[in-house]
């Protein structure tokens, strides 16, 4: 539901503009490895919370309880350093074209998520580092080399081993989940291009805020009461477990170098398949495996490649 761990480029801009080496000490690797093993050991938990509440519940509501307690989370964490100049962006028109880009990555995750297994939405989520480095040509003007370009090209031929449109696409949702790796990696690539006017922070709270008050303004139409305490429990984990996972990815790009902090970002790949057996009773079959290994592989190299031209 979050959308894959950003890739080393983009997450060294996340973290306000500091990059490997951060001003003024070393870093901390071993913290910054702890710290992203456990914010993305997380993302599991929710995308499973996720999957059991969309049996019973609308998909805005469930959006509404993410952005909603992910906000709170956010608002409990940055408003004590930042006061009201949180919510100031320098930019506002860009923020809120950032926070509609997250909004419906979110929402047709949600609604794809549904019908597709764990393991597998998570696999083909990892395609948006890939489509942040072939967009990064045409929105931002850099230069992508050959190399780069055939790593996307090899990843996306991962992706097709997962969807497999010769056997009718099993399930049309997987297309669903193309889209929210899409408008993901155009929301990564706007908070490269905001991060030259406003912190990470305020970006944060800001993609919150608004996904929070967008799905609010439709809540009294679709709203269900949750039917038990469990259920009314899975709402409030949604946003703690996601506001949690957000910031402690935050603090690992912070503590430590993008380029050994990013990659970690895939053993979510490992929970979500464990829950998604253990929970739901699907385990990922072989050409999802591989499909997958080739994404990771492609994403693994891309960032190598960004690393050493860096």
């Amino acid at each position: 539901m979050t959308g894959p761990v950003p890739s080393a480029r983009v997450a060294a801009v996340g973290t306000g503009g500091r990059r490997d080496g951060l001003a003024g000490r070393q870093p901390d690797v071993l913290r910054g490895i702890a710290l992203m093993c456990a914010g993305v050991s997380l993302f599991p938990f929710m995308n499973a919370t996720v999957k059991l509440l969309t049996a019973h519940y609308p998909v805005l509501q469930i959006v509404w309880a993410r952005f909603t307690g992910h906000l709170i989370v956010m608002l409990i964490v940055f408003l004590p350093h930042y006061g009201r100049g949180l919510l100031a962006p320098r930019r506002p028109i860009v923020q809120i074209g950032r926070s509609v880009l997250m909004l419906v990555s979110n929402l047709v995750f949600v609604i794809a998520i549904a019908r597709v297994p764990l393991a597998t939405a998570s696999a083909i989520g990892f395609t948006s580092p890939l489509l942040v480095t072939a967009l990064s040509m045409p929105l931002l003007g850099e230069r992508v080399g050959p190399r780069r370009w055939s790593a996307v090209l090899i990843g996306f031929g991962g992706a097709l081993l997962i969807i497999r449109p010769e056997s009718g696409l099993g399930d049309p949702a997987v297309l669903l989940l193309l889209g929210s790796a899409a408008a993901y990696a155009l929301y990564q690539i706007a908070t490269r291009w905001i991060a030259a006017f406003d912190s990470a922070a305020v970006g944060i709270v800001f993609a919150a805020l608004f996904g929070s008050l967008a799905t609010s303004l439709m809540l009294p139409f679709i709203f269900v009461m949750p039917a038990s305490l469990f259920d009314l429990l899975l709402f409030c984990l949604l946003g703690v477990l996601g506001g949690a996972g957000h910031f402690l990815v935050i603090k690992a790009f912070q503590a430590g170098p993008a380029a050994v902090i990013a990659p970690l970002g895939y053993v979510e790949l490992i929970g979500t398949a464990t829950l998604g057996y253990l929970i739901f009773g699907n385990f990922p079959d072989g050409w999802t495996w591989l499909g997958a290994a080739i994404i990771i592989a492609s994403g693994l190299y891309i960032a190598f490649r960004e690393r050493r031209l860096r």
